[in-house]
């Protein structure tokens, strides 16, 4: 089968390579569509940084490896012991490894696993005709929902997990630092949880008017004073909720002016730079900075009840594309910011 294959940094190369069995708790999938993530995007331009150079603890890969981590598919074969899934599902893949013997998993927090793994960054993933699954990554797709949405499952549990943190209420004023695909996830679970008033805060005019045209209430940092607008639509009292979701410097400080007192600025993007965190405010405003990582089975549940409700759209901000152009109508167009969103498709007849 044919799959694209990480060597290092700026070397993906489409390969020939076996085509995997399942062994016993295994389920062999068929890929119908692969998201590209900015953490792929990392690693090619900057890796290897998760991907391991030495044997993974829980998985036993380590570089080169097939790419992959957001992924949908039907199933083509299963493994023995497999009781819960059946040849012709369509799925969604919920990509993490977990030890189920360190502090966090044991709590049930198996997101935060001291040895978590990805599958499609410290194993053979998704980005390939098949892939083979431990059975317990398998979410069940329901009719009404696409393979294409499918896909998106993964991207926008992360968002749905920290829109979980941030505990909004339907009546509460929430913002949104940035409008990449995790930010319009974020978009998507406020709206999904019932929060209509959210504001997403985006200097890029292309990511504002892609967040616009889904109907999204957006602010431009360089012609606004975001803090002062904010302080004046709520009375003086803040936001209840604020998500970063661009990582830079800028963002976080203008989110921290924008919490009302007692509030959480959830973070869940990723810092390629140190940050200065002026502290001194979070103690006069009573205020938090969460952390956010990854998701669990709840989220995806969660997630993919809400698209089959109709809830997410990928009008203006999906593109697909066919495995060859993985590099450069891939990576290169991500990074160059022509792009949004891209999912490869590794298959002929995607359905």
């Amino acid at each position: 089968m044919r799959a694209a294959v990480y060597y290092g940094p700026n070397k993906v190369e489409i390969a020939d390579v076996p085509e995997p069995t399942p062994g016993e708790g295994q389920v062999k999938v068929r890929v119908g569509y692969n998201g590209i993530c900015g953490t792929d995007l990392h690693e090619y331009y900057a890796g290897p940084i998760f991907i391991p150079i030495e044997p993974h603890p829980l998985t036993g890969q380590e570089l080169p490896l097939i790419l992959g981590h957001e992924f949908s598919g039907t199933v083509t074969e299963v493994g023995s012991g497999v009781v819960g899934t059946t040849v012709g599902d369509r799925v969604a893949i919920e990509p993490l490894y977990r030890c189920g013997q360190c502090g966090p998993c044991r709590a049930g927090n198996y997101n935060i696993c001291q040895q978590i793994g990805f599958h499609g960054l410290m194993s053979d993933g998704g980005m390939a005709e098949y892939t083979v699954v431990p059975e317990n990554m398998i979410h069940r797709l329901p009719d009404n929902v696409s393979l294409e949405l499918g896909a998106l499952v993964e991207p926008m549990s992360v968002a749905y997990h920290a829109a979980t943190l941030g505990d909004p209420r339907p009546e509460d004023t929430a913002m949104v630092f940035g409008a990449g695909p995790i930010g319009i996830g974020l978009w998507f679970a406020l709206r999904g949880k019932g929060v209509e008033d959210v504001y997403v805060v985006e200097p890029s005019p292309t990511r504002r008017a892609s967040i616009e045209r889904l109907g999204a209430k957006t602010l431009d940092p360089r012609a606004v004073d975001v803090p002062d607008y904010i302080a004046d639509v709520t009375d003086g009292r803040g936001a209840d909720a604020v998500y970063d979701a661009a990582g830079v410097q800028p963002a976080v400080e203008t989110a921290l002016g924008c919490i009302g007192a007692r509030k959480p600025l959830v973070s869940v993007a990723i810092y390629e730079k140190p940050l200065t965190t002026p502290l001194q405010k979070l103690v006069m405003n009573e205020s938090r900075i969460q952390g956010s990582l990854c998701y669990t089975s709840a989220d995806y549940d969660a997630v993919i009840d809400l698209m089959s409700e109709g809830k997410y759209d990928t009008t203006g901000w999906v593109d697909k594309i066919t495995l060859d152009g993985v590099v450069e109508d891939g990576f290169e167009a991500l990074h160059a910011g022509n792009k949004m969103k891209v999912l490869v498709t590794p298959s002929e007849g995607n359905s």
